[in-house]
């Protein structure tokens, strides 16, 4: 683990005084925060976009937002099934997004060493810092994923419903084994190249508006908010059809519709058209860009405001 005189290979802070708090440590609080912070706010659109990617009845039409939301509200326990598997979103969000940092941070200081005399790591580097980091965060959290795609899916009236994270994980091991446990794996490493192509663009976007204005630390909320919402765009319109497959995988009669990846998508492309690949692409829009804008803002000042609380709280302590 780095030390925590280490300054970040791709910000300025070597004018930053030394701290007793690892840059790992910076990290991963600062995921695990806009992680807990962001799925709050917007887990009902969460839930609203599995029911539409799992619907595979009938072929996306205007209205069916609505038409969910109503029946959930209706028929599952009122506003409150609107939160129906936040425990594991929660934990996933905040484990992944905790996981991702720390594995991208290091994984960058790494691309950095030898190489002081560049002060920005290239595209190439960036992108393949934040897929390596999305593949090991993907790997660690896929097991919650799986459960909450099926707390999602069902309501808590529903007779075979999971009553919580624990029995979801039981039951999925017990029927499908550990094999089960990772469905969806595959897919979601798709999910891994939206993550590096968003990253690739966030970082030259940062390090480019960083140069303006004399450093990435003089960068102010708003920039912080464009440069997040711009990337995560960008990075979705490529890469969205992989979420309806990933789901489709994890629901709890996977095993029954599907023999694997291939399946799925000659099954979906088949029965529903080309357009089944994006059905809830409008709710997934609406909930990743202000998730994403929200997730980037308290990420980028609990990693700026973390260190300086430690050193004013050192500083307090040698005064003494």
């Amino acid at each position: 683990m780095p030390s925590a005189a280490l300054p970040d290979p791709d910000d300025d802070t070597k004018k930053q005084p030394t701290t007793t708090i690892s840059p790992s440590v910076v990290e991963s609080v600062a995921g695990f925060s806009a992680g807990a912070i962001s799925c709050l706010f917007v887990h009902p659109l969460d839930l609203l976009k599995n029911r539409l990617q799992l619907n595979t009845r009938t072929a996306s039409r205007p209205g069916d937002s609505v038409r969910i939301l109503r029946e959930v509200i209706r028929d599952e326990g009122g506003l409150r099934a609107l939160y129906r598997g936040l425990w594991p979103n929660m934990l996933g969000n905040t484990l992944g997004w905790s996981f991702y940092f720390l594995f991208y941070r290091n994984l960058k200081e790494l691309m950095h060493a030898g190489q002081e005399q560049r002060e920005h790591l290239s595209s190439a580097e960036i992108f393949a810092a934040s897929g390596l980091a999305g593949l090991f965060t993907a790997a660690c959290t896929n097991p919650i994923w799986v459960v909450k795609t099926r707390m999602l899916e069902r309501g808590a009236n529903h007779p075979e419903a999971y009553r919580s994270m624990w029995s979801g994980l039981k039951h999925v091991y017990n029927t499908r084994g550990l094999r089960g446990l990772w469905s969806g794996f595959i897919p979601s490493t798709f999910g891994v190249a939206h993550g590096a192509v968003q990253f690739a663009i966030y970082e030259k976007m940062k390090n480019g508006r960083g140069d303006q204005i004399g450093g990435k630390q003089n960068l102010s909320t708003w920039d912080f908010i464009y440069m997040s919402a711009a990337s995560k765009f960008m990075a979705g319109v490529i890469t969205y059809p992989y979420q309806p497959i990933r789901a489709r995988m994890q629901q709890y009669d996977a095993a029954n519709q599907y023999t694997g990846l291939i399946d799925v998508f000659r099954k979906t492309y088949r029965n529903e058209g080309l357009l089944a690949f994006y059905k809830g692409v409008v709710p997934n829009t609406l909930r990743v860009l202000p998730t994403t804008m929200i997730t980037f803002i308290v990420y980028e000042k609990t990693r700026l405001y973390l260190p300086k609380l430690f050193v004013d709280e050192q500083m307090a302590h040698e005064e003494d």
